[in-house]
């Protein structure tokens, strides 16, 4: 019998000293405890540091990494370059987990080897109170590498509901310096675009057991118009492309959108339409474009009419 795989927790902690010692514990009460739970302090003037240091510092379970300011994405990759196990999870420091995620998620990895990234819905807790998610129940997406090219689509969730094998985690974080200086806050996006587009095949698995804070600085949260804009649709694009780029994606990859289309479980009428139109932007000739947009689109009112009758 193979090992269980083993998990590396990495905690980003700025200025959330009332908050950090809440995330880190959840993360170390787990039923299915971690290899390490990695806390990498970005910087913090509130006093975080000592904090940690005098709380966690003896704790071989917890190591420490505290440091200047980098900014999200430079902590992502700090926490990264330390962890040792199989699978990494992010977890923001004012976030928190249930007891069990950490349980669910390893259980899948195991039980799916050709899944490489996980990602849970969220409650919201603070000041909202909610559930956000990507599907009602668990849902294999199989590859999601064109839907992201062509349409930014965005397969995850927040940093706090990402999990992803530790070799695909060090594919998606070596990023250039100027990246790294964009993406001060909002790095999920390049661990959700980056795993799309380097061809990770994602599964969303409704956990129940991420709490994701709301309250007066949540940078992402309060940004969410701001996100929508010419600058941050631009920025996430350049992201996108520079993956697509070091894949050698050409419009010769478009032709495969119905194999891609086919790699998911139970397709929706949603993703029938996306699939379709991405068929029809290939480069074969417009009456196979046109077979294949045809076919998927067959297939997602066949899901449909599946759907309604169960």
């Amino acid at each position: 019998m193979a090992a269980p795989l083993t998990f590396s927790v990495v905690v980003t902690n700025y200025n959330y000293r009332e908050f950090v010692a809440e995330a880190v514990d959840g993360a170390l009460a787990q039923t299915r405890a971690p290899h390490e739970v990695i806390v990498v302090d970005d910087g913090s003037t509130d006093g975080s540091p000592d904090y940690l240091r005098e709380r966690y510092g003896r704790d071989p379970r917890v190591k420490l990494l505290c440091g200047e300011n980098g900014g999200q994405l430079a902590a992502f990759q700090r926490g990264l370059a330390a962890a040792e196990g199989d699978l990494v999870c992010f977890l923001d420091a004012d976030d928190r987990w249930g007891v069990d995620y950490l349980r669910q998620v390893g259980e899948l990895f195991e039980s799916r080897k050709d899944i490489d990234f996980v990602f849970s819905d969220v409650r919201l807790v603070g000041n909202e109170a909610g559930v956000q998610g990507y599907a009602k129940e668990a849902t294999d997406l199989g590859y999601t590498v064109l839907g992201t090219w062509v349409h930014m689509r965005w397969y995850g969730a927040p940093t706090s509901a990402l999990a992803l094998r530790r070799r695909l985690a060090e594919r998606v974080l070596d990023l250039p310096g100027d990246f790294v200086a964009n993406w001060r806050i909002s790095a999920d996006n390049c661990l959700v675009f980056g795993a799309s587009i380097l061809g990770a095949k994602k599964y969303y698995l409704p956990t129940g057991h991420v709490d994701y804070r709301i309250h007066g600085r949540n940078g992402w949260w309060h940004e969410q118009a701001r996100m929508r804009e010419f600058a941050a649709q631009f920025r996430s694009r350049c992201l996108i492309n520079h993956y697509a780029e070091r894949m050698h994606l050409d419009t010769q990859a478009l032709n495969l959108a119905k194999a891609e289309f086919k790699s998911r479980a139970n397709p929706s009428w949603d993703d029938a339409r996306l699939y379709a139109d991405i068929a029809l932007r290939g480069s074969a000739p417009w009456w196979k474009r046109a077979e294949r947009a045809l076919a998927i689109l067959r297939h997602g009112l066949r899901a449909r009419r599946k759907k309604a009758e169960a």
